[in-house]
């Protein structure tokens, strides 16, 4: 196993170099699975290697792990700034690298995705709206109803405009791309999110509507906030239930 920090060339949607850590598992003779792991609003690439103990998590699997870098974009596309297109940057630029370098298996039964609060919010977009590209999906303390966020206060709402625009577009929407879930690509979907959170009333409503439409998920809820000791706890049940998916 190897711990990476990979630069990429400004030949991306950021038109700019952008950097990204890999946990790159032993090479074998079989291509290995590719976890895509998002981080939240404050932090970066590096914060899932600096705070929890994912790399030890990991060393016995036949699993790479990318940690790309998305600053405050949200895993979505301005609608303003054609230099923060960041859900293009992962869906056609990170892993179209990924699969050209490495021994990946390239296809979406070879793919999941998961993140935490922001990085939850992206990881749930990314696979319901690119069913295609991901076979699996965990969120941990997502913000999942991402709407809300206009209205914690003015700094927050001008941040968000400048990505989304007046409101967030039904296709980057978690709520209504749930209700088309494609029926020909299924997902599994696993969300968790601590009793003391800030984001747990999200949480809950998003499971009943998960359940109101019929869309089969996980669902857990422990004491705990919003915190990295929280999550550390978390992604390993998460790494579990993505294992099966993965088939490894």
């Amino acid at each position: 196993m190897a711990l990476c920090e990979i630069h990429m060339s400004s030949r991306n949607a950021l038109q700019k170099m952008t950097s990204f850590m890999a946990i790159i598992p032993e090479q074998t003779t079989d291509p290995f699975p590719v976890l895509y792991l998002l981080h939240g609003l404050s932090d970066d690439h590096t914060a899932w290697i600096r705070r929890t103990s994912i790399e030890r998590y990991v060393e016995d699997l036949p699993l790479m792990v990318v940690m790309p870098n998305t600053n405050r974009g949200w895993y979505t596309d301005s609608v303003y700034s054609p230099t923060a297109a960041y859900e293009t940057f992962i869906i056609r630029d990170l892993i179209g690298f990924v699969d050209r370098t490495f021994n990946t298996r390239k296809n979406r039964d070879g793919r999941a995705v998961a993140g935490l609060s922001m990085g939850g919010y992206g990881a749930f977009k990314l696979a319901l709206k690119h069913p295609d590209v991901f076979c699996a999906a965990a969120s941990l303390s997502g913000a999942l109803i991402v709407g809300e966020r206009f209205d914690e206060n003015e700094e927050r709402h001008r941040e968000m405009h400048l990505i989304f625009g007046e409101t967030v577009p039904e296709s980057d929407d978690v709520w209504v791309l749930a209700q088309h879930v494609h029926k020909s690509f299924p997902l599994a979907l696993w969300m968790d999110c601590g009793t003391e959170d800030f984001l747990i009333d999200q949480n809950r409503r998003m499971h009943e509507h998960l359940i109101a439409l019929g869309v089969p998920h996980h669902y857990s809820e422990h004491p705990g906030a919003h915190t990295w000791e929280y999550w550390d706890l978390r992604i390993r049940e998460a790494l579990e239930f993505l294992k099966e998916s993965l088939h490894i």
